[in-house]
């Protein structure tokens, strides 16, 4: 389903964070798909592929405990990336994570849980979030539930007001490139130049951020090292895609701008783990922006507001652990025992956080300022 479209040619160390999932062999996912394609087998190492399962696993039973926790009453609300597993998963894997311009930025929308669990988000922190509690490291619990924030891995606030990441993306990009041609910018470590991804849905790419990113990325000798991203799921809340576009593929609007695209299964995390590589790389080699859609799904609905509900649409944890069984590189009790272990350690996790403290009132005005200056305007 992949396609790659080119208009162009194809010291300091770095701060400390919890640890990236393992990469081993899991233990569990009921397999009954749907039929659609999973690239070759052999296009990944086994461990490699055994390890995005375990995550896009986790990622998907912190998304159903969330739900859990909203249906019972814990929460205001729910929204999330249940169905995008095999798109998020491999981006956060091949994220240079750090912080400032030397290090990838991430300007994410409301569905990159599985992209944070890649990078090593810990479940207690959605959970916190999702709960408003004081304990919650991206929010203070003054947030929406996926609304991350981790200044430490260059992971931007996401935002309630769609789109407006693409926008946010220009400005650390920029910073990116000068540090290209001024400092002769590198990855501590690893040779390898820094750069911008944004990613957002189908239906935000009506909004104007998206177009100005499009025309800031592609100015003429001063192109952005920037990944933008497209998760295309076909939804806008309830709006349909087929009613509002009357291109071909989103991506088809980068060409007018001489942008590199492509157009992936997002349902597949092999291909599209192929097709980030590729796209990250060229990003990095030559400074120049790519445009890249990725066809997805959404397995519970929009958000809460629609009831969160299970959707009859392709489940990607489900297709890859049916030919990983084929493959006979996990079995199917080892696949249950998976999700088993994770839906105990999250319910474990949320009997805790409901006993962890809200903030108070006062604290409202805290972290709006640099250095945390009050914001009170009653003590100016």
């Amino acid at each position: 389903m992949r396609k790659t479209t080119s208009l162009a040619p194809k010291s300091k160390r770095p701060p400390k964070s919890p640890p990236k999932v393992p990469i081993k062999a899991p233990n569990k996912v009921a397999a009954s798909p749907k039929s659609f394609t999973i690239h070759s087998r052999t296009a990944l190492p086994k461990q490699l592929q055994l390890g995005i399962y375990d995550l896009m696993v986790k990622s998907r039973v912190l998304e159903e405990r969330l739900i859990k926790v909203y249906k019972t009453g814990d929460a205001y609300f729910w929204i999330g990336g249940a169905g995008e597993e095999a798109f998020g998963v491999p981006l956060g894997l091949l994220i240079h994570k750090g912080q400032g311009p030397e290090y990838d930025y991430l300007h994410l929308h409301y569905r990159a849980t599985p992209t944070m669990i890649a990078l090593g988000m810990p479940m207690i922190d959605s959970l916190r979030l999702m709960m408003n509690r004081v304990t919650d490291p991206s929010t203070g619990g003054r947030n929406f539930c996926n609304h991350y924030c981790f200044p430490q891995w260059n992971v931007v606030p996401v935002t309630s007001p769609i789109e407006v990441q693409y926008g946010m993306a220009i400005g650390t990009a920029i910073a990116q490139r000068r540090r290209w041609y001024t400092e002769g910018g590198k990855i501590p470590g690893s040779g390898k130049k820094s750069i911008s991804i944004v990613s957002g849905g189908d239906a935000g790419t009506a909004e104007g951020d998206f177009a100005s990113s499009l025309i800031w990325a592609s100015r003429p000798g001063l192109e952005l090292p920037m990944l933008i991203t497209v998760q295309n799921n076909k939804w806008g809340i309830s709006t349909s895609y087929e009613t509002q576009h009357g291109e071909k593929n989103i991506v088809d609007r980068g060409k007018a701008f001489g942008i590199r695209t492509a157009v992936v299964n997002g349902n597949d995390p092999i291909e599209t783990y192929l097709a980030l590589q590729t796209e990250i790389e060229y990003i990095r080699k030559t400074g120049k922006p790519v445009l890249a859609e990725f066809h997805l799904s959404r397995i519970f609905g929009h958000s809460s507001a629609t009831g969160a509900n299970r959707e009859p649409d392709v489940c990607p944890i489900e297709l890859f652990a049916k030919k990983l069984v084929e493959q006979k590189w996990i079995k199917p009790s080892e696949t249950k025992e998976l999700w088993k272990r994770y839906d105990e350690e999250s319910r474990e996790i949320a009997d805790q956080v409901r006993k962890e403290s809200a903030p108070t009132g006062e604290s409202i005005w805290n972290n709006i300022y640099v250095g945390n200056e009050s914001a009170d305007w009653r003590k100016f």
